[in-house]
């Protein structure tokens, strides 16, 4: 992936995450083709490439050589085909994406979701995400990696996850059949479920939620009142618009981060620090060399739109547990340029891709 350097960003950090991200490639495909370690998927695959993946891909540019990948490949059985032979005698997990309409999407995991989010961590302020207190998740919950990822992330930071069950499939249902008095009577369910463990359990000081469900806890109570210190937040209702209103209306002084993630990423982090100049726009980079996300020219995918200018994102994941290169997500962006905390592209306006818009339902996003 190009990584320009920009008046801010040293050369030299740029060259290194480059550096970096090719020699991890290298590292990555040489696990998933080798029969001993390999993901069966990909060594099956592989006898029909025209190439050699461990001799002919030396760097980020060459996983073009695997073309796009389909996100059909991912549907239905048997998920045993993406578990890594040095995983198969390990516990794993199923993460599910989409499942509204049709069958699911699945990753496997072992640790990759407890790693992504360790990595998160780093990244959260103590001064707003203290170290020891206890955390409340209402968000998305059952097949997705959500639940298990916060829960983590608490530990992680030596406190306990309270949790609140959202099903979203649901609610989309309930939107699709314009039942939309359910759908609220069931946004007040899940809400008055948050707002009763908030009210029992006076550590809870951190908080995971999406933006609509934010905003109906803030119709109903001061967040800061009740002791809440920093809200991590997600989902496809983020614009600049929510986090110029989040930051300057519902929070009264509490740290709002903003993130773009998904089960087969990881998670993107938001820009730090903000910039002014920025005018609240949602900024996000992604864990290099874990995962990149690119923004490309929906109708040649293999070229990179300009910096600033709109594109389809494209993901590429390159853990020992997952590798996915080149896939075209259902969002579109605008192309960022690094920065000097991520020296790599990034993504700005994360939102639906306009030629599917019309049949994405957000729900309680």
């Amino acid at each position: 992936m190009p990584l320009t350097v920009t008046p801010s960003v040293p050369e030299s950090a740029v060259e290194a995450a480059r550096a970096r991200l090719d020699a991890h490639v290298c590292e990555i495909v040489r696990w998933h083709f080798d029969p001993q370690t390999g993901c069966p998927f990909w060594l099956e695959r592989a006898k029909h490439f025209e190439f050699d993946p461990v001799k002919d891909v030396q760097s980020y540019a060459d996983l073009d050589k695997f073309g796009l990948f389909e996100d059909e490949w991912l549907r239905g059985g048997p998920v045993r085909r993406w578990v890594p032979k040095a995983f198969a005698t390990s516990p794993i997990y199923t993460f599910e994406t989409g499942g509204s309409t049709g069958v699911p999407k699945s990753r496997i995991n072992v640790n990759d979701f407890r790693t992504d989010y360790e990595n998160f961590s780093d990244t959260l302020p103590d001064e707003f995400f203290p170290k020891g207190v206890d955390w409340l998740h209402v968000g998305p919950s059952g097949p997705r990696r959500l639940r298990l990822a916060i829960e983590h992330l608490a530990q992680h930071r030596g406190g306990i996850c309270f949790m609140v069950d959202l099903d979203p499939r649901w609610v989309i249902k309930l939107i699709k059949s314009r039942q939309m008095d359910q759908m609220e009577a069931y946004k007040r369910h899940v809400i008055d479920q948050a707002l009763t463990l908030l009210r029992a359990h006076d550590n809870i000081r951190c908080l995971f939620t999406t933006p609509k469900l934010l905003e109906a806890l803030c119709e109903k109570v001061s967040l800061k009142k009740m002791g809440i210190r920093g809200v991590f937040c997600g989902g496809t209702e983020m614009t600049p618009q929510f986090h110029r209103f989040a930051v300057e209306e519902l929070l009264d002084g509490i740290y709002f981060a903003p993130t773009y993630g998904n089960t087969l990423m990881g998670l993107a982090t938001h820009k730090e620090p903000r910039d002014p100049a920025d005018n609240f726009a949602i900024i996000y980079y992604p864990p290099a060399p874990r995962a990149m996300i690119e923004v490309v020219d929906p109708d040649s995918p293999f070229e990179p739109v300009e910096y600033g200018k709109t594109g389809r994102v494209r993901l590429t994941t390159l853990t020992q547990e997952f590798f996915m290169p080149r896939f075209l997500e259902r969002d579109e962006a605008e192309r960022e340029r690094p920065s000097q905390r991520y020296p790599w592209d990034g993504v700005r306006n994360v939102r639906p891709f306009s030629k599917f818009a019309t049949t994405v339902v957000e729900g309680v996003y």
